[in-house]
C-alpha cells in the first residue's frame, strides 16, 4: 500500500494529503515530478501506486542522500535531481503529474544543527542547500540597509 510506504519508521515526515492525492489521480501511471522530495513520502506513494517513474527534486543534499538509501529498491524508477522547484521547467518535460509539498520543512526544523530550529539551540545557519553564506554570515556582514531590504 502507498500509505505504508510513506509512513515507514525511517520517514520523518508523513504527507497528510497523500491518500487524497492518490485517490484523485487514480490510476497512477507515467512520469511524475516530486518537486519537494524531502523524506520522499509522495515519491514513495506514487511509485507504490504505479507511477512508472518519479523525478525527485530537492535542494537539500541530505534529503537526496536519504533518498538514495530508500530509493535503491525502485531502481531507475526514481531519478534524483538536486535543484529547486523554481526551475521546474528544466525537469518538466513529458510529465503526467507534479506534486509539491509546500511549507516549512520539518526535516530541517527538527534538526538543531541545520540552524532552522526554534525549539532547540543550534547555529544560525538556515541554508537549505548547505552552500553559500549562512544566516549568521548575512546578519553579521551585511550592511544594515541591505539587511532591512532582505527582511522586507
Amino acid at each position: 500500500m502507498a500509505a505504508a510506504a510513506a509512513t515507514s519508521p525511517d520517514a520523518p515526515h508523513i504527507p497528510v494529503l497523500l491518500r487524497p492525492l492518490l485517490a484523485a489521480v487514480s490510476p497512477v501511471t507515467g512520469t511524475w515530478l516530486d518537486g519537494t522530495l524531502g523524506a520522499g513520502g509522495y515519491a514513495r506513494g506514487l511509485l507504490e501506486a504505479g507511477a512508472g517513474q518519479v523525478i525527485g527534486v530537492d535542494r537539500d543534499p541530505l534529503a537526496l542522500d536519504l533518498a538514495r538509501d530508500w530509493g535503491a529498491e525502485y531502481g531507475d524508477r526514481l531519478r534524483l535531481v538536486q535543484g529547486n522547484f523554481a526551475q521546474m521547467d528544466d525537469y518538466a518535460t513529458g510529465l503526467d503529474g507534479v506534486v509539491l509539498d509546500l511549507g516549512v520543512s520539518s526535516m530541517q526544523l527538527d534538526e538543531a544543527a541545520r540552524g532552522f530550529s526554534f525549539r532547540n539551540d543550534g547555529p544560525l545557519d538556515m541554508r537549505m542547500s548547505q552552500s553559500g553564506p549562512t544566516a549568521a554570515d548575512l546578519v553579521n556582514e551585511t550592511p544594515e540597509a541591505e539587511l532591512a531590504n532582505i527582511i522586507f
